[in-house]
């Protein structure tokens, strides 16, 4: 019998996929958290390596019911400060303070690039 004429075959098949995925993106997860956390020592990292393994499936678990609640705050701490991060960049990258632009134009109107009345006009544009 042809694997893809039985429904229930390709159900299950799906599942077993879907299983594996989600099984490694736990795993993923646990040893991600293991190393982002710096209140757990060296040698309970490697225990829960070692666990992790030998016995993946039950250490999985474990880890996520005795340690899900801080596996979230560091998760939610560590994405706070990305986006913190990306945010002050944005800020430094996208907005020129009136004075930075006022001096990048007063260079300009120096080397001769830019007119007394476009320098004006800059002037103004970065005051108001």
């Amino acid at each position: 019998m042809d694997f893809f004429e039985n429904f229930w075959s390709i159900f299950w098949w799906l599942f077993c996929v879907y299983a594996i995925f989600a099984f490694l993106y736990a795993l993923f997860m646990v040893i991600t958290d293991l190393f982002r956390d710096h209140k757990l020592s060296g040698w309970w990292k490697a225990v829960w390596i070692v666990f992790l393994a030998f016995v993946p499936f039950l250490s999985l678990l474990v880890y996520m019911v005795a340690r899900g609640k801080g596996m979230t705050e560091r998760s939610m701490a560590h994405a706070r400060r990305d986006q913190e991060a990306a945010d002050a960049y944005i800020r430094q990258v996208a907005a020129a303070s009136p004075s930075d632009e006022i001096a990048k134009a007063k260079a300009l109107l120096d080397a001769g690039t830019i007119s007394a009345a476009e320098f004006e006009q800059i002037k103004g544009k970065a005051v108001v």
